[in-house]
């Protein structure tokens, strides 16, 4: 297994021999915050936007011959899953001449760049973010990110194709930044497809075959559909197929306290054995 990426801020770890047509990347389990994050909230109420662990939880990928990538930087820095210009431009100090398109997610603080601190959406900066900063992050994050990450998958087809999971983890039951009602409560595993689009459905049910007997609770498409990764990288058409995984944090870490907890190492295992049969499928696809 060897590592490579961008300094600080993403990491690629490949296998020694890749053994299918089959990218995974975790963009959301980075925890480093460069110096010009100034937040006006703690890091208990910050830490709370990333998906913790997840890197690890899919970290037996390289030995099973599949490359991950992973986001280092922190994602309420900078939102790789959303889109470049997903962002409200009432937040900049200066969005002149920015055709901004912000989403739903976007108003409610979670943007490219985030201004709300989950789970209530308190402020996370104490005044107008600088169009600088925005811009910078973009130039040191988002457009290196998906740069790698389309690279990534381009070297890893074969016979024209490539399969991609888009890894993310969830909080147990909805809070008010999130778009289902709050006190919704989440199943164990969401597979997304951005409602058939970026991917196959052949891909899908191989997912969910996939999961078969691991003791795992499963919807899809409810209450995430995808975002701007599967939706800028998934293509059918032209042989890239994405699928979205969020697991629930209830099954390996304490929500409020952050840490692993005793249930970390079989949720692992259970989705190793889930990555092996769907890296199985991919290489006879």
């Amino acid at each position: 297994m060897t590592s490579d990426g961008d300094g600080a801020m993403f990491s690629i770890l490949r296998p020694e021999q890749v053994a299918a047509p089959l990218v995974l990347d975790s963009p959301h389990s980075g925890r480093f915050y460069p110096a010009d994050f100034a937040p006006a909230q703690p890091p208990e109420r910050y830490r709370r936007a990333e998906d913790m662990h997840v890197d690890e939880l899919f970290g037996d990928a390289p030995a099973l011959g599949l490359p991950l990538l992973s986001a280092r930087f922190g994602r309420i820095y900078c939102d790789v899953n959303r889109a470049f210009d997903d962002l409200d431009p009432s937040v900049l100090d200066d969005a002149s001449g920015l055709a901004l398109a912000p989403s739903s997610k976007a108003r409610l603080g979670k943007g490219v760049v985030w201004t709300a601190t989950p789970p209530d959406g308190a402020p996370l900066l104490a005044g107008p973010l600088s169009r600088t900063d925005y811009e910078a992050r973009l130039a040191r994050c988002w457009w290196p990110y998906h740069e790698t990450l389309a690279r990534l998958l381009d070297e890893t087809r074969r016979s024209g194709r490539i399969f991609h999971l888009d890894l993310h983890s969830m909080q147990p039951v909805a809070n008010a930044m999130h778009e289902d009602a709050t006190g919704s409560r989440r199943p164990d595993i969401v597979l997304s497809d951005r409602e058939g689009t970026s991917a196959a459905a052949g891909f899908l049910d191989a997912a969910l075959a996939a999961f078969d007997g691991l003791g795992f609770s499963l919807a899809v498409n409810d209450p995430f559909k995808g975002a701007e990764i599967l939706r800028r990288h998934g293509n059918p058409a032209a042989g890239v197929h994405s699928l979205q995984v969020e697991v629930n944090r209830a099954l390996y870490m304490d929500v409020e306290a952050y840490g692993k907890t005793a249930q970390f190492a079989d949720t692992r295992q259970r989705l190793a054995t889930f990555v092996t049969r769907l890296r199985d499928w991919c290489a006879r696809a």
